[in-house]
């Protein structure tokens, strides 16, 4: 046996060895030293793709780990000769991505991933820009590093695997080291699995890309990657376009100005799943929310707002980058997309802004890293920056814990230097563990406490100098199924709150014009006298360009559309329209499939 486990020891220490030494490599090839990276920065990148080197590794080390596993049983074993094919073809596939990867680069500007295989249909097209003896030298080097790679491997493995006589113990033995394998390749134990985000590091694009294995940036995003452009094609392009037009105007002067200086310092509080269904004054279950409904009369309350997704990691897309939510995949799971989008963290600090986002849960969570650091948020703050102790939640840190530590940030902030911070709370989630215990219910009660935390913290940043300079912007990532007797999806579901406090607010007001979570981006940066036309799916709602007031809504493979003639929400599986009230409309059908459309063509046309 411990021939078999040394084998296996060695395979993937060699493979992982592979990846590691491709770092460098990759850094070089790019012009490392020209773009000033320093030899710690070297060692930075490969520390910090260390992981994702051993998941990929491990994903690798599978197939030699099952052949020993059946080797276990036969009283002569050929592992040599089982495994060269395998050998042959890992060496070859794992060079040849090194090598397009790394030629690739300079001239995408981002890891490989699966869009390369848009480009395979016209390969004459794709290899325009290069030189036949390009081609051929890189040829070159991928087949000889294939050939030192498969050598290898092939040395280091025994020819013959002698049986053994405790075949059942060593069975049970290798499929313990199995289970080790598979932490390997999942990431850790912890919520999130391993992804491209958990080795992203720093705001150095560069450095970020040079630690990702290409391998499995390539592997990770096959199964997301598609035209998708051709998706939701309902209309012929003329009759898309003459519906989509003027939907969202991204001009135009505010008719109302709510603050009274042009820079504020602006923390934006993403409120996890605190849906209308827990605001009295929208309808929801009373009692839950008593600051919410006390902070409303104090700043601006948004009282007709819709949450243009359904899951934390669209969410905050939508609304840190005004950006369309999407039935069928998350933007955040595909850098390769969620890099070209605009940001108000982007827009702010070319203004001059210090960006930082807080996080108690963990940030590797679904590429949320990779997205924050991508879009400008020069500081993060987690999971991992608080102790163990503080840990209580199944989630991460509770939001009383989280909530001091953002005010104890903010009071150190110099008056001076206008920032901008963002806070993801998480208390409010799944399984709703919270030490608090007003409400006997325990979802609630849940949302009671983050109301409490808010409501505190609220109070207390008054008491600082910085509340005079200060825009607070607080909304739900989403919205919340609740009661869970109501059907899924229900449009009520996704009515979410939004409140605009703090001392650079002139006055109290109340706006119940209809609009998107999407909206706040371009409605603040509107405010701000920050152009905003990037922010194709934004609107300024206090614009005098906002003339057609509606909503818009994805959820799992479905959409809904609202305005001020009802709603209409259609699922895609089945192409059924669920609700249509108060009455059939076939306009408001129209429409929402012309922004689905459009959405995903915006996507596809993103590279």
């Amino acid at each position: 046996m411990k021939k078999r486990i040394a084998y296996l020891i060695a395979f993937f220490a060699m493979v992982l060895g592979c990846f590691l030494i491709q770092k460098p490599l990759f850094m070089l090839y790019n012009d490392a030293v020209e773009k000033g990276v320093s030899p710690a920065d070297f060692g930075r990148v490969i520390l910090h793709g260390f992981t994702l080197d051993a998941t990929t590794a491990g994903y690798l080390t599978v197939i030699p780990w099952l052949v020993i596993l059946i080797s276990i049983w036969f009283r002569q074993f050929p592992l040599r000769k089982i495994l060269t094919g395998y050998y042959v073809l890992i060496s070859f596939l794992v060079m040849l991505i090194f090598i397009v990867d790394m030629a690739l680069y300079p001239f995408w500007g981002f890891k490989l991933d699966a869009s390369i295989f848009l480009y395979m249909d016209s390969p004459k097209n794709a290899l325009a820009s290069v030189s036949t003896g390009f081609i051929i030298l890189r040829i070159f080097i991928m087949l000889l590093l294939s050939a030192l790679m498969m050598v290898g491997l092939y040395k280091l493995t025994p020819q013959r695997l002698a049986g053994t006589s405790r075949r059942v113990t060593g069975s049970a033995g290798m499929i313990l080291l199995g289970g080790l394998l598979f932490v390997v390749i999942r990431g850790g134990v912890t919520e999130s699995t391993a992804n491209i985000g958990q080795v992203y590091f720093c705001n150095n694009e560069f450095l970020n890309h040079s630690a990702v294995n290409p391998a499995f940036s390539l592997l990770a995003s096959a199964g997301k990657t598609e035209n998708y452009a051709s998706e939701f094609d309902f209309f012929d392009e003329e009759k898309r376009k003459e519906l989509f037009e003027g939907l969202y105007p991204t001009e135009g002067e505010n008719a109302v100005e709510l603050l009274n200086t042009r820079r504020p310092n602006i923390l934006i509080i993403l409120v996890e799943g605190y849906g209308g269904v827990f605001i009295e004054s929208l309808g929801g279950v009373p009692g839950v929310s008593p600051n919410w409904e006390r902070l409303s009369k104090e700043g601006v309350f948004f009282t007709n707002c819709y949450a243009n997704s359904f899951r934390t990691d669209r969410g905050t897309i939508c609304t840190f980058s005004g950006y369309q939510g999407f039935p069928t995949l998350s933007v955040m799971k595909i850098p390769a997309k969620s890099r070209t989008l605009p940001s108000i963290a982007g827009k702010l600090v070319k203004e001059g802004y210090v960006t930082d986002f807080l996080y108690g849960g963990d940030i590797n969570f679904t590429n949320m890293k990779s997205y924050l650091l991508g879009s400008g948020y020069q500081k993060l703050t987690a999971d991992v920056d608080f102790s163990l102790k503080e840990r209580q939640n199944p989630w991460g840190v509770n939001d009383d814990i989280t909530f001091e530590y953002l005010y104890n940030e903010i009071k150190k902030q110099p008056l001076s230097q206008r920032w901008h911070t963002a806070f993801l709370t998480l208390s409010s989630h799944e399984p709703f563990e919270v030490p608090y215990h007003r409400l006997e219910e325990k979802i609630p009660n849940a949302f009671a406490f983050t109301d409490e935390c808010l409501g505190k913290f609220i109070d207390k940043l008054k008491q600082l100098p910085q509340w005079k300079d200060l825009l607070v912007i607080c909304l739900p990532d989403h919205g919340f199924h609740y009661p869970v007797s109501e059907p899924n999806n229900t449009p009520r579901i996704h009515h979410i709150p939004m409140l605009w406090l703090g001392g650079a607010i002139k006055q109290p007001a109340v706006v119940d014009k209809l609009m998107n979570q999407t909206d706040m981006a371009a409605t603040l940066l509107g405010q701000l006298g920050i152009d905003h036309r990037e922010f194709n799916f934004s609107r300024n709602v206090l614009g005098k360009e906002y003339t057609y007031p509606f909503a818009y809504y994805t959820y799992n493979n479905g959409f809904a559309f609202r305005d001020s003639t009802g709603v209409t929400q259609v699922d895609n599986n089945s192409g059924k329209t669920l609700v249509d009230e108060p009455a059939p409309s076939l306009r408001r059908m129209e429409l929402g499939k012309a922004i689905l459309q459009s959405s995903y063509d915006d996507l596809g046309e993103r590279q």
